[in-house]
C-alpha cells in the first residue's frame, strides 16, 4: 500500500470512546488529520478537547479496554497502525515514531542516569554496542543544545534543569532518527526564555531531518511562532484546519476567533482579555448538535439541533460551523 498524496501520517474518520460503569466517554468523535514528512502540524484545543487521546493513539498507547476504537483509520506510511499487534507498535515507537511528553521529570527514569536511557533506545531499535550508543548519545545531546557533555551523559534527572531535562528527553526521542514526532506540549512546564528555546530547536530539527512533527499545544500564541499547519480540535471533533497564514488571517470557527481573544498582547497594554465563557464538555455529555453551542455567541436553533459537516472553504482551509457562509 502507498502513501496517498505523500502523506507520512494519515488519521481518517477516528472514533474512540472509553467504556465505563456509568457509560460510554466519546473521546473522539471522527477526527481527520494528515501530515507531511518536513512539515510541522499544530493540534490546538483547551485541556479535554482529545489532543492527547489523539497523540496516544498514534503511539498505540491507549489502552483496550477500556478505550474501544469505534471507527476510522490510522495509516502510518501507507500501513494501518490500528489492530497491530503489540510486538510490532513496540518496534515502531521510539524508532520510526517518537514522542515528547509535556513534563520531562514525570516521563524520565528518576533511578537511571541520562545516558543509560538514551542509550537504551540505540541498543534496543538499532543494535549498537555500548560503546557505539554513547558516541551516537553524546552526538544527539550535541544537536539539542547540550553539547557533547558527558556530564549530562552520566547525571541523574534530578541532577539537571527543567530545560535541560526536556532537552535530554528530546535527545532521546530523536536518536533513532524517527520519522514522525509527537510533541505533547513540550513547553508548557517552561518559562518564556526557555519556551522559545525548545521551538527554535524543533524547528531545527524539522529543516535537518525532515521529519514530520505533531506539536500539541493549547496556546495558539506559540503555535503561531512554529506550525505551518493549524487544527483546531474541540470535544473530539477537528472544527477548524488551515495553513498558519489562513488560520491566524482569516479565521472561520467562532470557536478559533475565540482562541485568539483570549490571547495577551503586547501591543494592547490595558486590553481585557476575552474569556470563553463555560468550560469544554465532559466526553460522557457531549450537547446534541454543534458541541460548542452552549459557549457560542453566533449560536441559533439550528447549532443546537443538528451536527455541522466539515466544508472545504478553499485552500486546504476547512471548518464545520452552520454559520460560516
Amino acid at each position: 500500500m502507498t502513501v496517498s498524496n505523500n502523506n507520512l501520517l494519515e488519521i481518517k474518520n477516528l472514533d474512540i470512546s472509553f467504556i465505563q460503569a456509568r457509560g460510554a466517554a466519546h473521546a473522539l468523535r471522527g477526527i481527520d488529520l494528515t501530515i507531511s514528512s518536513g512539515e510541522i502540524l499544530a493540534l490546538v484545543g483547551e485541556s479535554g478537547s482529545g489532543k492527547t487521546v489523539t497523540s496516544m493513539s498514534i503511539m498505540g498507547l491507549v489502552p483496550t479496554p477500556p478505550a474501544r476504537v469505534n471507527a476510522g483509520s490510522l495509516l502510518f506510511k501507507g500501513e494501518e497502525l490500528i489492530g497491530r499487534p503489540h510486538a510490532e507498535m513496540r518496534k515502531i515507537r521510539g524508532n520510526e515514531i517518537a514522542m515528547v511528553f509535556q513534563e520531562p521529570a514525570k516521563y524520565l527514569n528518576p533511578s537511571l542516569k541520562i545516558g543509560e536511557q538514551i542509550t537504551e533506545m540505540l541498543i534496543l531499535h538499532l543494535g549498537m554496542s555500548k560503546r557505539q550508543a554513547v558516541e551516537k548519545s553524546l552526538e544527539f545531546l550535541d544537536v539539542v543544545g547540550l553539547g557533547k557533555s558527558r556530564r549530562v551523559l552520566n547525571a541523574y534527572p534530578h541532577e539537571l534543569s527543567g530545560g535541560m531535562k526536556q532537552r535530554a528527553m528530546i535527545a532521546m526521542a530523536i536518536c533513532c532518527n524517527p520519522s514522525l514526532l509527537l510533541a505533547d506540549e513540550p513547553t508548557t512546564a517552561l518559562d518564556v526564555t526557555l519556551q522559545l528555546q525548545i521551538l527554535k530547536l524543533i524547528r531545527s530539527l524539522k529543516a535537518t531531518f525532515s521529519m514530520g512533527i505533531l506539536f500539541i499545544s493549547h496556546n495558539l500564541g506559540i503555535v503561531r511562532e512554529i506550525a505551518d499547519r493549524v487544527s483546531v480540535i474541540y470535544a473530539g471533533k477537528i472544527v477548524e484546519s488551515a495553513s498558519n497564514k489562513a488560520l491566524f488571517e482569516n479565521t472561520l470557527h467562532p470557536y478559533t476567533s475565540a482562541l485568539l481573544q483570549s490571547i495577551p498582547d503586547a501591543k494592547k497594554r490595558g486590553h481585557r482579555l476575552r474569556a470563553i465563557p463555560g468550560s469544554v464538555p465532559d466526553a460522557e455529555n457531549i450537547p446534541q448538535g454543534c458541541s460548542f453551542h452552549p459557549r457560542c455567541a453566533l449560536a441559533s436553533d439550528r447549532c443546537s439541533q443538528e451536527i455541522p459537516m466539515t466544508k472545504d472553504y478553499g485552500n486546504g482551509h476547512s471548518a464545520a460551523c452552520h454559520m460560516v457562509q
